[in-house]
């Protein structure tokens, strides 16, 4: 042991001296390299030294000795193996369990099996509540304040997380873990997230051996943009017993199949699964069928009264849980200010609003089942018993994005200007039929993006205010928590009602497996764990919570806990309204007006004390700013700059390209801004007559923009997120070689349009149409821009029906020239993008 010792601290010597030297020469950049660490403490420093041989090798083969070296096992005999299901944006009271009125048998099922946590919380937001997990560690101190989309050069925005705070399934890999995720990863920067990486920052390179998944906030259910590893893939278009593909479908068979091939090649090891489905955060696509099973007998919708009843209903059964501290004389908060009653919702949008509910239910319904499949698997493999599951009901709350109710979502994230009535029209038009004039049978398809109105994201949060994105209340941050290990838990209905957040399931799992949180990693120093072990309370419900503080920041809207107190401040942003907050730039966070809780006899923060105890109050909030400052939170609202300085949202530096038909899956947040951007497209081709093809498509179909040919003509068009498809067709082209120009100008400054696009043809101008309004910002979150082909969603109806429609002559280059760089279109403040 002790030759193993020095030879560890000799070699890291080495590799320390390497670095210094490598330093004066200016060739890296210094790492923060482990002063303190006690390397002898075990697991202290990881990897662990390696096992000397056993063996001793002379001369000859007959003087030799071969004996194999055993390698030391750091786990517990008993380790379980561990499953983590964390679902995306759904809200406290929507699952039977907790009172709603969507079926979820699999997390009653393993509630049933384990134990609930009716206070524990996330950080209201997406990537963030991830990094969080993942780390063991608070959100800005891993660099992920905001989502990764919104990265910015200040340590707690970089959506970088450090090498300074290792991950937990890079720490259970050093222990002999066999680590797989699935589903969505939302924790790469959105402009390293091309075919050329880098890729230490993709799941494989935080610790996951395998991952089957996307790595964008959010993707189609249909036709998702996957990833095995960091290989690109196209998912079919059905399952092998020929029914029609869904990705949360998909997400669970892959798991089945990854804890297959464990059991056949490595089943003495234990694993770790991260399973994190792109459900339920929009688009909203599920099958109709599934969500007609929310209507009776008669084809009446249990939503068909709207949001206000469904609230009631929710909190009057959540009153009579004994889950939930609510007296029965329980009152409910108001519905925020700036959502509709259901009363003042005319008639003639209510099937459209309604079937959005529907839709949204069964996609929640649908995932909760698929999440029961590897559930099964485990009970078929004999080894559930022995397996740790925690079931996050969301990684915030129900989310307010969809604002009015939309059939393209990024309709609210560009602030295109537009009612509800355009929108049924724009249904009508595009997908009406005689069976269906009104076309909201296209809803939860492949053809829109569709996303419920705003408050039935606030009815779904019940008891609590507000909704995702807003940290300072509980209707953002607080999701239930189920875990059930059978071998070690003994299954208990009382609620578990200590203080607890995100950040601490990691050193929950750390302690049930006797782990020291490394000190070094690789040779890196390493932050200190931020969140604390919930162990204490899996057999004793009414243990004393041990959880003393924690901040919440997203986006300025603030909270601090303090064994028990609680004070916060709603923030600049208000996300179920477009262009809620103007005058951003003019917003100063020592303004805010905080409110003060006392949680331990106001469960639903009603009962606001600021006046009562200024002195604690103010107490609160430097403590709050002691934990912000402690945890790289400065500037407050930092997440809110992109919204007041869009030019330095992040980009790729170029403003030309060249691209040939190897340019697939290029990443919009990496792709040239045709849609938003005066710019020349130059292709270099060579016809055979009569051709049919994309020569380059971008987005996907809820919005984008495609330039292909059909029967020998040009073909244009730009899809403004449904609402209007702007095109342009030429006459047939003869065969042979020619260039296509396609020309975009915007004519003002106003990122909105209009913008001219003429296409020449050897010079010659063939074809122009006008695009009246513009996307500003993006088209979609995961769609792709490509040469030669569509892949993904179809950008246009005119050849979905044959996607990805490849081209059938032949693309030498496709050249892009942005026309005025340095005068590149932005819009100044932008809703809340892809959370």
């Amino acid at each position: 042991m002790f030759l193993n010792s020095l030879l560890h601290r000799i070699l890291r010597s080495l590799a320390m001296f390497a670095i210094a030297v490598s330093l004066l020469w200016g060739a890296i950049s210094p790492p923060v390299l482990a002063q303190t660490a006690d390397c002898t403490v075990e697991g202290a420093c990881l990897p662990f030294p390696p096992v000397p041989s056993a063996s001793n090798a002379e001369e000859t083969l007959q003087e030799s000795t071969m004996i194999r070296r055993e390698e030391p096992n750091y786990l517990p005999d008993d380790a379980p193996n561990i499953l983590i299901i964390l679902l995306d944006d759904v809200g406290f009271g929507q699952a039977e369990a907790f009172g709603g009125e969507i079926h979820a048998p699999t997390i009653q099922r393993l509630w049933d099996d384990g134990i609930a946590y009716n206070t524990f919380h996330t950080t209201a937001i997406c990537s963030p509540t991830r990094a969080a997990l993942l780390t063991g560690r608070n959100h800005q101190k891993v660099h992920s304040g905001t989502i990764t989309e919104r990265a910015l050069d200040w340590d707690g925005y970089l959506g970088v997380i450090p090498d300074t705070t290792a991950t937990l399934p890079a720490v259970l890999r050093e222990y002999g873990y066999k680590t797989a995720a699935f589903g969505k990863w939302h924790n790469t920067p959105a402009t390293e997230t091309t075919k050329m990486g880098p890729f230490d920052r993709w799941p494989t390179g935080y610790g996951f051996d395998y991952f089957y998944g996307f790595l964008a906030g959010e993707t189609s259910q249909y036709e998702p943009r996957l990833f095995e590893n960091t290989n690109a893939i196209e998912p079919p278009h059905e399952f092998p017993d020929g029914s029609p593909y869904h990705l949360s479908e998909d997400m669970a068979n892959q798991a089945v199949t990854w804890l297959r091939q464990r059991q056949a090649y490595s089943p003495d090891k234990p694993f770790f699964l991260y399973w994190a489905p792109g459900a339920a955060h929009g688009p909203h696509h599920i099958f109709s069928e599934l969500a007609d099973k929310y209507k009776d007998d008669e084809g009446n919708s249990l939503f068909g009264d709207g949001w206000d009843a469904l609230r009631a209903r929710t909190f009057e059964r959540q009153k009579n849980l004994a889950w939930l501290p609510l007296a029965a004389d329980a009152v409910d908060t108001p519905r925020p200010e700036g959502m509709r009653a259901w009363s003042e919702i005319p008639e003639s949008e209510r099937a459209f609003q309604i079937r959005l509910m529907e839709l949204y239910a069964a996609f929640v319904e649908d995932v909760d089942t698929q999440a029961g499949k590897i559930v099964d698997e485990l009970e078929a493999e004999g080894i559930r018993d022995n397996t740790l599951i925690f079931y996050i009901w969301g990684d915030n709350g129900a989310s307010a994005e969809g604002q009015n109710g939309s059939i393209s979502e990024l309709l609210a994230q560009n602030q295109i200007d537009n009612t509800v009535d355009e929108q049924l029209q724009a249904l009508s038009d595009q997908f009406g039929t005689e069976e269906d004039p009104s076309g909201l049978s296209a809803l939860g398809t492949a053809k829109t993006d569709n996303m419920y109105n705003a408050a039935w994201a606030w009815a779904g949060d019940a008891p609590f205010r507000y909704t995702k994105l807003i940290a300072s209340h509980f209707g953002g941050t607080r999701n239930p928590l189920v875990i059930s290990w059978p071998a070690k838990i003994t299954p208990d209905s009382t609620a578990r009602s200590q203080f607890h957040h995100v950040n601490d399931i990691t050193p929950t799992i750390y302690e049930i497996l006797g782990i020291t949180p490394p000190e070094e990693f690789y040779g890196i120093s390493q932050d200190p764990i931020d969140g604390v072990s919930m162990a204490y309370t899996f057999n004793n419900a009414d243990a004393p919570g041990q959880k003393k503080i924690q901040y919440f920041e997203n986006n300025g809207s603030r909270g601090i806990y303090d064994d028990g107190w609680y004070a916060c401040t709603f923030g600049p942003l208000t996300p179920w309204i477009a262009g809620s907050s103007p005058d951003l730039e003019n917003w100063d966070s020592r303004d805010d007006v905080w409110e003060l809780y006392d949680l331990t006899t106001d469960f639903m923060q009603q009962n606001d004390l600021a006046d009562t105890y200024p002195d604690k109050l103010e107490e609160m909030k430097q403590l709050f700013l002691q934990e912000a400052e402690e945890n790289k939170v400065f500037p407050i609202g930092g997440g809110l700059w992109t919204r007041i300085h869009p030019e330095d949202r992040i980009a790729t530096p170029y403003t030309s390209w060249t691209f040939d038909t190897n340019t697939t899956r290029m990443p919009e947040f990496t792709a040239p801004g045709l849609g938003r951007e005066s710019n020349t497209v130059t292709i270099d081709v060579a016809l055979n007559g009569n051709d049919s093809g994309v020569l380059y498509a971008l987005g996907g179909a809820s919005g984008g923009l495609t330039l292909f040919m059909k029967d020998g003509k040009l073909e244009y068009e730009y899809n403004m997120l449904l609402l209007d498809r702007y095109k342009a067709e030429s006459t047939a082209i003869a065969p042979g070689p020619h260039t296509i120009q396609v020309q975009t100008t915007f004519t003002s400054s106003d990122p909105f349009g209009p913008a001219d696009v003429a296409i020449r043809v050897d010079g010659t101008q063939v074809a122009s149409t006008t695009v009246e309004r513009a996307v500003p910002a993006a088209f979609t979150a995961s769609e792709t821009f490509d040469v030669g082909t569509d892949l993904g969603s179809p950008v246009s109806l005119d050849y979905a029906d044959n996607a990805p429609f490849s081209f059938t002559g032949t693309i030498n280059t496709v050249k892009v020239d942005l026309a005025n760089p340095e005068a590149r279109h932005f819009l100044p403040v932008l809703s809340p993008f892809f959370d």
